[in-house]
């Protein structure tokens, strides 16, 4: 389907693609949160579900999102519009591209407080800032680092500045070609922390932690993590993904494409843990203390260590890039749409949506410091952020991306657009309408606090619920199309 206006850019090649959506997946949650539920839920059982979860969930909602994205061949908001329009459905089904666009737009303004802690780490392990004899010294450095509102606000406004730049040089000549070597310059300093930590005396007890299959390990809690993880960790609903797409040559295989991204992403996340959990072991401390691990515990790990201080600054670029990469991702979507309907140039999207992102960020930022005490409803700003976006904003986005692509469009629209085999497209179909509609309901309700997981969960009732979800939903398919189709 052409777009209005000017040829819309593209990859350079696939590659362009795997590499960008890639570098939004892996984030700082990736780095640490990854191989600690891992370890934490059974090991290479818990990496048997979360594949399966990805296989069902993920990757078949993020085929869904890079066909609109290719298809409509804008933003978020222009994409699905085009698409649903070229069904001659509801102009309306396009506020999913307003609530995308919108949860990307929201979650970049506290993550580049997050990443800003990363870009402070790497400076402080570069200058020496980061002596300390304890958990407890470390610790007093990370809350000084937050409670200085200049400190914190000037490494905030440092990663939105270097990620405005890069997105304002364009598709290819900034997001493309910085990506090109981020993410190998990433996997490469992995390598050498990995190296490094076989060295360490920690390596075997790593290993152990993150592959041992432990099959009693793996709690409905731990199924719930799995399920939760496959969905956030791709970027998905959040308009960074379908906006790359957008971006993506019609010769491309999504299906290859996607499954790439996936594999790419759990990849860099158990290279992750193998990297990490070594120097851990080695001096034994406590794995699973969430963003402590890497701000508390490591700095420390790394003083006690041979050329500590060479892997330690290796471990923080290597984090300031993932967070780097990810805060891209996530800004694209506005810049944009802003190119595309407003007639901005593309610096010109990208400065005035960093001025904006700049001002809400510092909104976040003081949440940690001054704002400490402006709440509401026990929440102050930096809190609010991340909960409408992660438990409400992105699983009703997901949610509502696979029914209008299950049930409301023309079956011709997706089958052109994917380009997959009768049985293939079957099997992507099924997924979309039942699979994956049920695995974010059952992630929504987990992020509300409702789901009961001490509910003992067993892979056969898991099946019939499906089996049964399945078989009532072709039932209804044709009345719930016509009423979907009729809005």
């Amino acid at each position: 389907m052409a777009s209005s206006g000017q040829p819309r850019i593209q990859w350079l090649g696939r590659w362009g693609f795997v590499l960008a959506a890639t570098g939004s997946a892996v984030g700082l949650g990736n780095i640490w949160k990854f191989p600690y539920i891992t370890g934490e839920y059974g090991g290479g059982a818990f990496v048997l579900v979360y594949l399966a979860c990805i296989l069902a969930v993920g990757v078949p909602v993020m085929m869904t999102e890079i066909a609109f994205g290719r298809r409509g061949r804008g933003s978020p908001i222009d994409a699905i519009r085009r698409v649903v329009n070229e069904s001659g459905r509801s102009s309306a089904w396009s506020l999913i591209g307003w609530m995308a666009m919108l949860c990307g737009f929201m979650i970049l303004s506290f993550y580049v407080v997050v990443a800003g802690w990363s870009f402070s780490y790497l400076w402080k392990m570069l200058t020496g800032g980061l002596a300390g004899s304890s958990v407890d010294d470390m610790a007093a450095v990370f809350s000084a680092n937050n409670e200085n509102p200049f400190i914190l606000g000037g490494w905030s406004t440092l990663v939105t500045l270097l990620t405005m730049v890069i997105v304002g040089k364009g598709v290819q000549e900034g997001i493309e070609k910085n990506v090109s070597w981020m993410m190998p310059g990433l996997v490469l300093m992995l390598v050498l922390l990995i190296i490094f930590g076989v060295f360490s005396g920690g390596f075997g007890e790593a290993v152990r932690f993150l592959f041992s299959f432990n099959a009693e390990s793996l709690s409905s809690e731990g199924m719930l993590a799995a399920l939760g993880h496959a969905f956030f960790t791709l970027s998905l609903a959040s308009g960074a993904i379908l906006t790359y797409g957008s971006y993506l040559p019609k010769g491309a295989s999504i299906g290859r494409t996607t499954v790439s991204v996936a594999i790419a992403d759990t990849v860099v996340a158990l290279m992750a843990g193998l990297a990490i959990f070594p120097v851990i072991f080695a001096n034994g401390m406590n794995p699973g203390e969430g963003p402590g691990l890497i701000f508390m515990s490591l700095p420390l790990a790394f003083q006690a260590m041979p050329m500590g201080t060479l892997f330690g600054i290796l471990f923080f670029l290597m984090l300031s890039m993932a967070a780097l990469t990810s805060s891209i991702s996530m800004v694209e979507a506005t810049v944009s749409w802003l190119c595309d309907n407003k007639g901005m140039t593309r610096k010109s999207a990208s400065w005035a949506t960093g001025i904006v992102l700049w001002l809400i960020s510092t909104l976040a930022m003081l949440s940690f410091n001054l704002g400490a005490d402006w709440t509401l409803a026990g929440k102050n700003f930096f809190d609010w952020l991340d909960y409408l976006t992660s438990r409400w904003m992105m699983p009703l986005g997901g949610l509502g991306m696979v029914l209008l692509a299950g049930f409301v469009l023309k079956s011709e629209t997706f089958r052109d657009e994917l380009g997959l085999a009768p049985l293939p497209y079957a099997l992507w179909l099924t997924m979309v309408r039942y699979v994956s509609p049920l695995g974010i309901l059952v992630i929504f309700v987990d992020a509300l606090g409702l789901y009961p997981v001490s509910f003992a969960v067993h892979w056969p009732v898991l099946l019939a619920i499906l089996v049964i979800f399945a078989l009532v939903g072709e039932a209804l398919s044709p009345r719930l199309r016509q009423a979907l189709r009729s809005r």
